[in-house]
């Protein structure tokens, strides 16, 4: 076994072919600079004293820097713990001691958002700006080589926090053996090839990136649209001649709405990733039937790098996939099932629903420091749990239909009602608060607020945006909110939120944001 970089090396011989092109900053990182840039942090990082196994949060903003570091931490052995630049000081301390991190990656803007929490909470930790003087200059005086760290297939390269329904933040523990399986899953998937162009916009933070990295293994160019704007992204499609697209439904559904000529202007693309939440099937039939690029309608999980264990609908699927409804069959060496909801032993018959189980080399080897967690969901003999509920065709085709857990999907960003809960209690006005999803057409779900208010206070929408703005990330706050006088719970304790959903499933009687 190797290290999962070791592909730069190979790909260092497309020399100054273009690896990554962030137009926002009208930056271009050849193979050979990729490469090169990678080995010159990890000699920085060497010599001020990471080894393998140590843990640095990632907290930057999107572009080809955070790609690198990626990379520079794998290449030492080291662990890499991603997080996205809009979470809050609070949110990045609280990741940072869980995983025990030694080291924190930023800029000046992220440290000035994290300094007090910091010197508060983890004083240990050492702080690199990306961005300063110093360390560029620190960087430059290292060689443009390093080897690569031998690893073996499960040597820990990455904890992947994703949140679980109590609310706790449980790091996904990736291996570089699961990195190259979703590598050479991906590249199957899409059928990459070094004359791709592929243009991301998955967060640098999400296990989205991982097509971009795929991408990179096959040399092909990575665009990176570091937020999406519909305007932008087909500009972006049209400029660089995009081969490969990411996307996610609320992105389909944007571009069902644009003017006609707009298909001409995407004439370049071949396929079109879907992922991160349910794609409605009259959206997908629309895009199908205007732009006529196939969607690569992929399904997978943190816990498993997207479809390095997991399914996707491939363009010869398309003949079996007439409704628009599957997510496919399973990729590379993947594996799934079926399991009975209540007692996982029993695999259930082709199409009955059951819990989804998937089993293959993308599966990670658990929760950091959550053993009984893991244990619940990381199955003997290699299955992964993942709370999703579905069925099996009869043509092996894979269909969700439903959620096991009450997490929230708004625009492929996963939103957790207990972690928003716990926050917006301390509210001085709200006495009890519920959070659940309700369908949008646009983005999938978005988040819910049933507040109960304390005598003699009032509360408006309007409060409870200001209030979890400073306190969550901005995908979290929700989008819509109504007063009640009691929420609904069995024995007083245990709340129905399937109650409330159905309630206001409709979005009627209720303010938007």
């Amino acid at each position: 076994m190797s290290n999962c970089t070791a592909f730069l090396d190979v790909n260092a011989r497309l020399g100054d072919k273009p690896a990554l092109v962030f137009p926002s900053r009208s930056e271009v990182v050849s193979f050979r600079a990729l490469l090169e840039d990678t080995c010159r942090i990890a000699g920085c990082l060497t010599q001020r004293g990471v080894v393998p196994g140590d843990r640095v949060c990632l907290y930057l903003e999107p572009g080809a820097r955070y790609v690198i570091w990626y990379f520079a931490l794998w290449r030492i052995g080291a662990v890499a713990v991603p997080l996205n630049n809009v979470l809050r000081a609070d949110e990045v301390v609280s990741m940072l001691d869980d995983s025990g991190s030694v080291m924190l990656v930023t800029d000046a803007e992220g440290y000035g958002e994290t300094a007090q929490g910091l010197e508060r909470s983890s004083p240990h930790v050492h702080v690199i700006l990306d961005d300063s003087d110093e360390w560029k200059c620190e960087c430059e005086r290292q060689s443009p080589f390093l080897r690569p760290v031998h690893c073996s297939c499960d040597h820990l390269c990455q904890l992947q926090y994703t949140s679980g329904t109590t609310g706790k933040q449980k790091g996904a523990m990736l291996t570089h053996g699961n990195w190259m399986a979703a590598m050479d899953a991906e590249v199957d998937v899409l059928g990459l090839r070094e004359e791709d162009i592929y243009l991301g916009i998955y967060p640098m933070a999400h296990v989205g990136v991982s097509w971009g990295i795929s991408a990179l293994k096959a040399g092909a160019t990575w665009v990176i649209l570091e937020r999406f704007d519909l305007d932008r992204y087909i500009s972006l499609i049209e400029m660089h001649g995009a081969t490969v697209i990411a996307g996610m439904p609320p992105v389909i559904h944007s571009l069902t709405r644009t003017p006609e000529g707009t298909e001409e202007r995407m004439a370049s693309a071949r396929e079109m990733i879907s992922g991160g939440g349910p794609l409605h099937p009259s959206i997908w039939k629309e895009f199908h039937r205007r732009f006529a690029i196939p969607i690569i309608n992929a399904y997978g999980l943190s816990e498993t790098i997207v479809v390095g264990t997991g399914t996707a609908i491939r363009p010869e699927d398309y003949a079996c996939a007439t409704e628009f409804r599957s997510v496919g069959m399973p990729v590379g060496y993947s594996e799934v099932k079926i399991v009975d909801i209540e007692d996982p032993s029993v695999e259930m018959p082709v199409g009955t629903t059951g819990e989804i189980a998937l089993r293959g080399p993308g599966v990670a080897c658990g929760y950091w420091n959550m053993p009984e967690e893991s244990a619940e969901v990381f199955l003997e003999e290699g299955w992964f749990l993942t709370g999703d509920i579905g069925h099996l065709h009869e043509n092996g085709m894979l269909s969700i239909t439903d959620r096991k857990k009450d997490m929230i999907v708004m625009s492929g960003w996963k939103i957790y009602p207990t972690e928003v809960e716990k926050t917006l209690i301390e509210h001085p006005a709200v006495d009890d608060i519920a959070i659940f999803g309700i369908p949008d057409d646009h983005r999938g779900e978005i988040p819910f607020a049933a507040v109960v208010v304390k005598p003699g206070q009032s509360i408006t929408l309007e409060d409870i945006q200001a209030y979890s703005r400073d306190r969550l990330a901005g995908y979290k706050v929700p989008r819509k909110m109504v007063i009640v006088s009691e929420l609904p719970r069995v024995g007083g304790w245990k709340l129905l939120r399937r109650e409330l959903r159905e309630r206001y499933m409709d979005g009627t009687l209720v303010r938007e944001a």
